[in-house]
């Protein structure tokens, strides 16, 4: 697989208490999603939040890497429904952590039992970049799945 590069740029004004920002992709596949610290740690009210756009970047690489390994057995997928929760702790001497990530998959596939599922979903995770970075940062990375 090629290096991979990508590029996200990002808008502040204000302090931290009362203002705001956006993100922007470089791609143009998504553009100025707002966040603030209000909708961070409250409400979302239709904002986004660095741990809302980890949740969706683990989520759709496992999602990848199980497409993949699914692929590879010879049972492709006929659809998967990946949901990801990141979860932001207090960690006591070292302030607010990433401290978990839990995926939940449902997998629509012909072919495959429940046996052969588990060890699938387990190669998905260790060969996706996103479950091996949160687990090298001492975040605990759980992955289950169950078939449609």
């Amino acid at each position: 697989m090629p290096r991979i590069v990508r590029n996200a740029r990002v808008v502040w004004e204000g302090n931290v208490a009362r203002g705001g920002g956006s993100i922007t992709a470089a791609s143009g596949a998504f553009s100025e999603l707002p966040y603030t610290l209000a909708t961070r740690i409250g409400a979302p009210e239709g904002k986004t939040s660095p741990e809302e756009l980890l949740a969706a970047a683990h989520g759709g690489c496992l999602t990848m890497s199980l497409a993949s390994e699914l692929t590879s057995a010879g049972t492709p997928p006929g659809r998967l429904e990946v949901s990801c929760t990141i979860v932001m702790d207090e960690v006591e001497g070292q302030g607010h952590q990433i401290v978990g990530s839990e995926v939940e998959a449902v997998v629509a596939v012909d072919g495959l039992d429940e046996a052969q599922l588990r060890s699938v979903v387990e190669k998905a995770d260790g060969g996706c970049p996103f479950s091996a970075l949160l687990r090298r940062a001492g975040a605990q990375v759980n992955v289950s799945a169950r078939l449609a």
